[in-house]
């Protein structure tokens, strides 16, 4: 696969939004946890995932959200999925995790939802 990188942009004191490129798999999972911890270590407690520009999403990237995700739930947060494709959501619900995950429909709806807590 190609080259991907990851962006965060602080959004509020306690959020911040991680574009996850293009793709999420073995080669780069381990980046997206350190990225999520770090933000999380930072403070805060939402993180949201863009996933506008996903096309790939492998098990070992799942597995950097869902490893990731008690950290935010247990400081009083979460972790927001945003723009995802049907593809990327069919992975999700062939799974069966896409009613664990909060998944929302865009940036401002994900914002919402880390603003209202639901």
């Amino acid at each position: 696969m190609s080259e991907n990188t990851f962006t965060r942009r602080v959004l509020r004191d306690n959020t911040v939004v991680i574009d996850t490129g293009r793709v999420l798999d073995n080669n780069n999972a381990h980046e997206m946890v350190a990225l999520i911890s770090d933000c999380q270590a930072q403070g805060y407690v939402y993180v949201i995932l863009d996933m506008a520009r996903l096309e790939f999403l492998s098990s070992a990237g799942v597995g950097s959200i869902l490893g990731t995700i008690e950290v935010s739930r247990d400081a009083g947060g979460d972790i927001v999925l945003c723009n995802v494709s049907p593809s990327i959501l069919h992975i999700l619900e062939v799974l069966d995790i896409a009613e664990y995950l909060k998944i929302r429909g865009n940036e401002e709806e994900a914002t919402s939802a880390c603003l209202n807590n639901g």
